[in-house]
């Protein structure tokens, strides 16, 4: 949360489209904020491609494109397991780039299936650090409802949906919050 990660995919779509190369950006249909497009919180925004329910299989959709230099995926830690596993097979039979965006944990420190199965087979993972506000690293993701810090619920809740908000704390502020490990 608040690490830029979907500034860093707009500008690296930008980047590729400058030097004439096409990309696909995708993004998980359970994704409801900005509708069909990545919005960073500094206001940049771009159109996805793709907007993947969680039956779409990725791999025969990549493949309807033609000429694609790199797929560019944001919140990918919404994928299920078996699309972060087409999208291998895209990287590594089609010789595609595929680079994702997203969040390791929940705001119950739990993995999120696309995001576990991303740790067992990405080539490399770099973290985009974040600060909490006392000016430590940030390490959780905390969901706040109405401005409360809440630890129970369901793993998915969007962001702006029903006065829901998150924040990224250090492990002391999350604890101090109520978090618990």
């Amino acid at each position: 949360m608040n690490s830029g990660k979907s500034d860093t995919l707009i500008k690296t779509a930008f980047n590729y489209e400058e030097r004439g190369l096409k990309v696909l950006v995708i993004k998980p249909g359970i994704d409801t904020k900005g509708n069909n497009t990545v919005v960073a919180r500094g206001g940049h925004k771009r159109v996805a491609d793709i907007v993947a329910d969680e039956t779409m299989d990725l791999a025969k959709k990549i493949r309807s494109y033609e000429d694609i230099a790199c797929v560019l995926v944001d919140e990918a830690q919404f994928l299920t397991q078996k699309q972060i596993s087409q999208l291998f097979s895209i990287a590594k039979q089609d010789d595609i780039s595929v680079i994702c965006y997203g969040l390791r944990a929940d705001f119950q420190t739990q993995l999120f299936p696309g995001s576990e199965r991303l740790f067992e087979i990405a080539d490399n993972i770099e973290k985009l650090p974040t600060m909490c506000f006392c000016g430590s690293q940030a390490e959780f993701n905390t969901r706040q409802v109405n401005g409360k810090y809440v630890f129970e619920g369901d793993q998915v809740a969007i962001e702006g949906e029903d006065e829901v908000t998150y924040d990224s704390l250090c492990g002391k502020c999350y604890a101090r919050e109520g978090g618990t490990i």
